[in-house]
């Protein structure tokens, strides 16, 4: 079985870690919950996700088991599947055409949910009109993290995946972008199915 938790963490990460709690108490967050907010926030150098991010702890446990069974993750983006690590991902864009009304990035995600369909854990970190594609397909995800960034549209479109009652993860402000996107996947990734640490990772 492959358990992308088992892995050596570098010190410098170590250190990062370390310095992130020492200036910021994460301990009140629930244990998924903890893990997306200190990975986006180490990924970003940025300790305003602690309040900017929105989680759903239960949301994420069904996510978190859906991802380890094997899930597919979809990315709007290469840029968010360059950063997710140990583990395959789809990303349409390169095939995706824009057309009347239809941005390229909104056509990747129509392209990706034919190939994967129902079930799948959705990671969009660049294009607003990719989120908003979603949003209208009835893709009846697993998860959706949804952290795309701009001044345009960016805001409206996570605050249309909060109120679609779909499980997911998403911030409130213009901030967001492919590495934080990725970070969220990852803490997911990295999380092991049981709350036992490993001997080369402690849970970070």
């Amino acid at each position: 079985m492959n358990r992308p938790w088992e892995r050596t963490v570098h010190p410098i990460e170590q250190e990062s870690f370390r310095r992130l709690r020492a200036r910021l108490d994460t301990s009140h967050f629930a244990p998924l919950t903890r893990a997306v907010v200190e990975r986006v926030i180490h990924s970003a150098a940025d300790p305003e996700y602690a309040t900017d991010l929105v989680c759903d702890e239960a949301s994420l446990v069904v996510a978190h088991a859906a991802l380890h069974a094997g899930a597919p993750v979809v990315t709007d983006v290469e840029m968010v599947a360059a950063g997710i690590t140990r583990r395959e991902t789809v990303c349409r864009l390169k095939e995706a055409r824009s057309g009347l009304g239809l941005t390229r990035s909104a056509h990747a995600i129509r392209l990706a949910y034919e190939q994967v369909g129902p079930g799948a854990i959705w990671v969009i970190g660049n294009a607003p009109t990719a989120l908003e594609e979603l949003l209208v397909l009835d893709a009846a995800p697993a998860l959706v993290i949804g952290l795309p960034v701009g001044f345009v549209g960016a805001t409206e479109s996570k605050a249309a995946l909060r109120e679609s009652g779909l499980p997911a993860v998403s911030n409130v402000s213009e901030k967001g972008g492919s590495a934080v996107a990725a970070a969220a996947l990852n803490a997911l990734l990295y999380h092991p199915l049981t709350p036992t640490p490993t001997t080369t990772e402690e849970n970070l």
